[in-house]
């Protein structure tokens, strides 16, 4: 059986640490610590590394392959919709994602972006309202981002931040995120109060969670921006 390729970094820790990323295998270890053992410690995780390998290797087909075009059905809030061509150089939404006719599927899916990002701006804006008035927060401003894998941030300025994608989550979900973000207002961290403050308007809030990991798992297979 060959061995496992690995790039190897050596730093000032105690503990030795294997990474699975797209690029390879990355092992991070003590200063000290023998090629020998290091090389012992590799082979020990080759079955959970080569797992993930294919796994990355999985996704990155998946991504490849991945296409919006004229009949994609598309989530949002909860349901599917199709995008469909219309006249003109518009991009809107109404029962369909309307995009000019005769783009490429590139070109759609960016229409389709945009268009999410618009629907973000309008329904982001209007559930932070509403909730901000149940919690009694005032944030200082919103701002629809692509961010691929952080659906929403609070700045010490008060400033919230949300992902366009979380326009192809749930209702519920799409809430969780919202009231998440304006609970860190009041506070700043994770702490059990704040958790407490995200379970006073919403106590199911840890199934929602669980919906938006699952969310997340299958976005990590479509390849948007």
């Amino acid at each position: 059986m060959s061995k496992i390729d690995y790039t190897l970094t050596r730093t000032n820790r105690k503990t030795i640490a294997l990474y699975v990323k797209p690029e390879g295998i990355e092992v991070r270890a003590p200063l000290r610590m023998s090629k020998s053992e290091i090389d012992r410690f590799v082979e020990q995780k080759r079955t959970w590394a080569e797992k993930k390998l294919a796994e990355l290797a999985e996704k990155d087909k998946q991504k490849a392959a991945f296409e919006v075009s004229y009949g994609s059905r598309l989530s949002y809030r909860g349901r599917e919709w199709i995008v469909g061509g219309v006249p003109g150089r518009k991009v809107f939404f109404d029962n369909a994602f309307c995009v000019p006719v005769q783009l490429a599927p590139e070109q759609v899916k960016c229409a389709c972006v945009q268009i999410y990002r618009l629907l973000a701006r309008r329904d982001l804006t209007a559930k932070t309202q509403e909730y901000a008035e149940k919690m009694c927060v005032e944030p200082l401003g919103i701002k629809i981002n692509g961010a691929k894998t952080r659906w929403g941030s609070c700045s010490a300025k008060k400033s919230l931040n949300f992902s366009w994608r979380l326009m192809m989550a749930d209702d519920d979900v799409i809430d969780y995120v919202v009231v998440h973000e304006l609970a860190h207002i009041k506070e700043m961290n994770h702490s059990p109060k704040f958790w407490a403050i995200v379970e006073g308007i919403l106590p199911d809030y840890k199934q929602r969670q669980a919906k938006l990991k699952k969310l997340q798992k299958r976005l990590s297979t479509e390849e948007w921006e």
